[in-house]
């Protein structure tokens, strides 16, 4: 193991937050040195090893630069990461130009480093850098400014020499004039990556797979540990950069130093107490709101309330006094406090038992990421609490085997068992109820067209372990529409995929045959305009046509007159669907969706996956 128990460790990324405990992926979290040089205590070496972040994307600026031993650089932009840039420049043997707008942080360039500290509208200062470097400009520039201006591209272009090299780490535009340096001179211009190689990557970043150093020698992690290297061995001293502290209890002053500007500033610390001992099994609890309970109460828990949950699920549950909204556990602890506050629960928390375990609680929402479902789940059926699970149930025929056993193994024949629903909120649409109504109980033929839109491979959703990819994500809404509107049970699946050089397969033809006859196709398009809109179903059964769009408008055509409704804004049902939930809840009912539906529909899903890697009918 790379970390055990009392390693003092420097971290970078969202996930480095302040709290208690924090969780912090491998390839983003590096040991301190052991050893230090030239620094009393590790007091004042944690204090510059809090630049960890900020010196790994300054180092990966420097590394982008190219630069050799006695060579000039300039570096357009004196804040924090500017400084460090100019620091780690003269530790390379590197001769350093500093530019800002701000004659006090270029002073304080000047006496801390800097070969040439010039203030930005300075008369002359063309000349002055070009005199400076022999007459040949400098060999590269690092833009670290923020601006919305092109002057700092501009002015690199003018102070660099012929085939120089511009690294662009700051947030400034670079529509850049052709004439008459960029084009003349032959520059280039490089964009730096924040941390460096795997940023962004979620394999890198959040599975640990690490890139073999003989391919990629600096990647974001090994940045961080030379970094902090530079630091224990003496090399850099960052000391002068923190120009505030405060105790975390006073953390508000920080903030609003920063946004009142009532000071100069720089670097700003918050210090925790050191000497505090934390129990690790025991996360707090912070409890905004009072009890409300009545009896026979639905007592909800949350567990994951993204932009989903609090655009669709939590703005719906019914208000009403025998409806409570008890505990709320988000990816963080300030989004698990701003919900809390925000929709009135009882309480908030970064641990998940705080609610599984929770006996105050009868009912839990999991709206978390896709890969977390199944687990979830099945904590909370083995805990006996009725469950709501956005889609999809799970990522796995196993788990979906786990799932069937666990709901069964809490049946219990004449009393209220806990209900398990998934969030497949398309039936519940007041359109599709009318649809429902309009076409008979025979067999029909079904389309389902749907404009997805692209979405990116390197998105989470594409990722078959986290997201499932978008069959088991998102078809899965669809499968159980056509499940929903013709009454019975798919039995077998044939699939087929437009070629994908990207490999997601979410450009697909699905073929699925019921158990009452009827048939149905999945037409779920990637490739399509966004001008289109996004869902369209025919059902054709004994001359009857019923045309749906988007949830907006239905249109049925039979021997009488047509009939049409149209709605004044899309429903997709999600409000009826939470209403249904928490009523079958509240009355000890039956769960709106049967739990063989959603096993089926699920079921589906991977054998549409499986269809299109044997490509052939796969049965249920």
């Amino acid at each position: 193991m790379e970390f055990k128990t009392g390693n003092i460790v420097a971290c970078g990324g969202l996930t480095a937050c302040h709290a208690e405990v924090v969780s912090v992926p491998v390839n983003l979290c590096v040991k301190v040195p052991q050893r230090v040089e030239g620094i009393a205590h590790i007091e004042e070496y944690l204090k510059q090893a809090a630049y960890n972040t900020l010196g790994a994307i300054a180092l990966q600026g420097v590394r982008q630069a190219d630069l050799r031993l006695g060579e000039t650089c300039a570096v357009i932009g004196l804040g924090l990461l500017g400084r460090l840039t100019g620091l780690l420049l003269k530790a390379s043997g590197v001769r350093i130009v500093g530019v800002d707008v701000n004659p006090a942080t270029v002073a304080m360039a000047a006496s801390h480093g800097a070969d040439l500290a010039l203030v930005r509208d300075e008369t002359g200062i063309e000349e002055k850098i070009l005199s400076f470097t022999g007459g040949i400009g400098c060999d590269a520039v690092i833009i670290t400014a923020a601006s919305d201006s092109l002057d700092p591209i501009n002015f690199a272009g003018a102070i660099v020499r012929k085939r120089g090299t511009l690294v662009v780490v700051g947030a400034v535009p670079t529509g850049f004039d052709r004439e008459p340096h960029f084009y003349k001179k032959e520059l280039t211009v490089k964009m730096s990556c924040s941390y460096g190689p795997g940023r962004y990557d979620p394999e890198y970043e959040e599975k640990g797979r690490d890139y073999p150093v003989g391919y990629v020698r600096w990647t974001e992690k090994r940045n961080m540990e030379a970094f902090q290297a530079l630091i224990a061995s003496g090399k850099i001293d960052v000391s002068h950069l923190t120009t505030h502290i405060f105790k975390l209890e006073d953390a508000l002053k920080a903030y609003d130093l920063i946004l009142e500007r009532t000071e100069p500033f720089l670097g700003i610390l918050i210090e925790y107490d050191h000497d505090k001992k934390i129990d690790y099994n025991s996360i707090p609890v912070v409890s905004p709101h009072a009890s409300r309970l009545v009896p026979d109460a639905v007592t909800i828990g949350f567990i994951g309330a993204g932009s989903y949950a609090q655009s669709h699920l939590l703005p719906n549950m019914p208000r009403r006094e025998d409806v409570a909204l008890k505990g709320v556990m988000t990816s963080t602890s300030a989004s698990s406090r701003s919900v809390a506050d925000r929709f009135g629960f009882e309480f908030c928390t970064g641990k998940a038992e705080d609610i599984l375990q929770n006996e105050a609680i009868n009912t839990v929402f999991i709206a978390t990421r896709h890969d977390s479902h199944a687990g979830y789940v099945l904590k909370a059926l083995m805990a006996g609490k009725n469950v709501f699970v956005e889609k999809p149930l799970c990522l796995t025929e196993n788990e979906l085997i786990e799932i069937k056993r666990a709901y069964a193994s809490r049946l219990v024949p004449n009393v209220s068992s806990p209900l398990l629903m998934v969030g497949f909120n398309r039936r519940f649409s007041p359109l599709t109820a009318l649809l429902k109504e309009k076409i008979g109980g025979d067999p029909m033929a079904m389309i389902c067209r749907v404009n997805a839109g692209r979405i990116p491979k390197d998105s989470w959703i594409q990722d078959k372990e986290r997201g499932g990819g978008r069959i088991v994500g998102e078809v899965c809404h669809f499968v159980d529409y056509l499940t929903f509107l013709n009454g019975s049970l798919p039995c077998s699946v044939f699939a087929e995929a437009l070629p994908d050089l990207a490999g997601c397969d979410d450009t697909v033809m699905i073929n699925i045959r019921f158990q009452n006859g009827s048939i149905g196709t999945i037409a779920y398009f990637a490739n399509g305009s966004k001008g289109l809109f996004k869902e369209y179903i025919e059902v054709y059964q004994t001359g009857v046509t019923a045309v749906l769009k988007d949830f907006k408008e239905l249109n049925v055509y039979g021997d009488g007159r047509p009939f049409r409704k149209k709605l004044i804004s899309q429903d997709k049902g999600q409000k009826e669907m939470v209403r249904a939930f928490v009523e079958a809840v509240q009355a000890g009912g039956v769960a709106p969706i049967p739990f063989e539906d959603i096993y089926a529909v699920t079921l589906t899903t991977f054998r549409i996956i499986e269809s299109l890697r044997k490509r052939h009918v796969v049965t249920q």
